[in-house]
């Protein structure tokens, strides 16, 4: 009986560069996945992490390109008190 994961996989065909197998392959043998599958699955959703960090990273330059003077200082004042305050945290702990 196939496992609950291998029952909602998708089956696809396509081609792909040498280059794009070449990656994925050396994920395989680099003990990082065992199969294509897996190695195709771990490529896509380490590029869905660089996309939401990268409209994460948009998003909040847009946001402080749009203040107000009143809101830039606002966000200073809560800049400043968060700084304060985190001066006493011992991170290595």
């Amino acid at each position: 009986m196939a496992s609950p994961a291998r029952l909602n996989r998708q089956k696809i065909s396509t081609t792909i560069s040498a280059s794009a197998l070449s990656y994925l392959e050396e994920s395989i043998q680099g003990g990082q996945t065992r199969t294509l599958a897996e190695a195709i699955d771990l490529a896509i959703e380490r590029l869905l992490v660089y996309e939401n960090r990268e409209r994460l990273a948009n998003d909040t330059a847009a946001y402080f390109a749009n203040l107000t003077d009143e809101e830039a200082a606002e966000e200073q004042q809560l800049e400043a008190a968060l700084s304060n305050s985190a001066g006493g945290i011992d991170f290595d702990r």
